[in-house]
């Protein structure tokens, strides 16, 4: 599974790239928002950091106004990948960007049949969001496991990107079910390192050394 970042905080970037595990970014006008940078400004300094897929949204709601502003953004960078939202004007944008190479990320997916439909539109991946269907009572993950069974029946090379991910388990759940993707708030790509057992060994081990020494 590949782990990218979903955030838009330069900072958070370098830390989790220094780590040498990082595979790619996400963000979002909202994410983009919290930085208080041009949109295009912070794109290209993301794509000096990390060398993978960096997903950047679009912000109109028409197919011709979305071509136009993801050519705009797909030119900024090879790393990037344009997102488009999934309604009707959005996957016809995936047809036209794809026919042109340009890859895209099709973002608030929330039913299979959204995933399939993106899929044939030949987006390069899918997003669909566990985490926000959690809060309306409804197993997001099931979610995931839908699309992938659905993608493996016809072959599609779509590739499901697990976001809206709230805990550490939902990237557990994912990997196991067969997710390509995750993308997580950088408190919670933190996590995955993380466990108690693991500071309590180490620190026996650093005492249980330093008495030796004595």
């Amino acid at each position: 599974m590949k782990l990218f970042l979903d955030t838009g905080n330069v900072s958070e970037i370098k830390a989790a790239n220094d780590l040498g595990i990082l595979d790619g970014v996400t963000t979002n006008p909202s994410l983009v928002a919290k930085t208080g940078t041009n949109h295009e400004d912070l794109l290209k300094e993301i794509c000096t950091i990390v060398d993978g897929p960096i997903s950047a949204e679009v912000l109109s709601v028409t197919a011709p106004e979305m071509l136009k502003e993801g050519r705009t953004l797909a030119k900024i960078h090879d790393n990037i990948v344009v997102k488009c939202p999934l309604i009707p004007e959005g996957l016809k944008a995936t047809k036209q960007f794809t026919s042109e190479g340009i890859r895209v990320n099709v973002t608030l997916c929330f039913s299979p049949t959204q995933a399939l439909l993106a899929a044939k539109a030949g987006a390069w991946c899918v997003s669909p969001f566990i985490g926000r269907l959690d809060d309306v009572s409804t197993e997001g993950i099931n979610l995931i496991d839908q699309i992938v069974t659905i993608f493996h029946n016809y072959d599609y090379e779509t590739q499901i990107l697990v976001a809206s991910v709230r805990h550490p388990q939902h990237v557990v759940d994912a990997a196991m079910i067969g997710g390509d993707i995750c993308t997580m708030p950088f408190g919670i790509f933190n996590q995955l390192v993380k466990h108690p057992l693991t500071d309590i060994g180490l620190e026996k081990f650093l005492a249980d050394a330093k008495n030796r020494k004595l």
